[in-house]
């Protein structure tokens, strides 16, 4: 991963050549924006996010109980979503988008996102499977095998790139962890954003702010909604947070501590 904030004008010549390498193999850019705890709700009430327009979500991860996955660049996660079915995602980050098959860039369910944030971004490759409502419960309960979730395109991209002899079904579930989303349109700026707001069962929360856009307005989206977001007092400069990484870190830890 570089470690470049955008716009452009705070990149090395070096980063903008890797930076604009990866958003031209891109499908989308999404930019991110993690909001100081103590800076919550101060945030929400200025962007007037309501939070009874919130969607519920359950996420969880699977991993090895060490993260071998996590450490090899490797995301398997799967949601139930409030009013809609589950689905199931495998991620590959870092990528290249170059170097990537033809085949698999033509897939329907698979997609190339660069993700940028202050302090950093990187390029990950995800290829989704959507499913009726069940089968992440039934998983969790163990009623139903890890493999069960995932489609054959997806076990088949898992099986190229994970380490050798970890199957699916030698992972173990991390989670579930509840998350609340909220889709909106501020004020005086005619773009979409989301909200998420993570909830980890040790009290602390995450609150990311998001807008996603093709690559060619990549910069201009980057330019407005941060001069939109200062406009209103949230905290640019704070420490970035990855949800991913905090929520596999405790969940791993909690296996740890049971287990000792």
């Amino acid at each position: 991963m570089a470690t470049p904030t955008l716009p452009a004008s705070s990149l090395t010549n070096e980063q903008l050549v890797e930076m604009l390498g990866l958003i031209k193999g891109a499908d989308s850019v999404e930019l991110k924006l993690t909001v100081p705890e103590t800076d919550h709700r101060s945030a929400v009430a200025a962007l007037d996010i309501d939070p009874l327009d919130a969607q519920v979500r359950q996420v969880v991860f699977f991993d090895t109980p060490d993260l071998t996955l996590n450490e090899h660049g490797i995301v398997v996660r799967a949601r139930r979503i409030q009013g809609k079915g589950d689905d199931s995602t495998v991620k590959l980050r870092p990528v290249v988008p170059d170097t990537l098959p033809a085949k698999l860039r033509k897939s329907p369910n698979f997609g190339v996102e660069v993700d940028a944030m202050p302090g950093g971004f990187v390029c990950s490759a995800s290829l989704k499977a959507f499913w009726g409502a069940g089968p992440v419960k039934a998983v969790l309960r163990g009623e139903m095998p890890i493999r069960k979730l995932f489609s054959k395109e997806q076990r088949a991209f898992y099986a190229e790139h994970a380490p050798a002899g970890i199957s699916l079904d030698d992972l173990v579930p991390l989670g579930p962890i509840n998350v609340l989303k909220v889709r909106f349109v501020p004020a005086g700026l005619n773009r979409r954003h989301v909200a998420e707001l993570w909830f980890y069962p040790n009290g602390s929360r995450i609150l990311e702010l998001s807008t996603k856009s093709l690559p060619a307005a990549a910069f201009q989206a980057a330019a407005e909604s941060r001069a939109f977001l200062a406009e209103r007092g949230v905290p640019l400069s704070g420490a970035q947070q990855t949800k991913t990484k905090a929520a596999l870190e405790h969940f791993a830890k909690e296996r740890r501590d049971r287990a000792s």
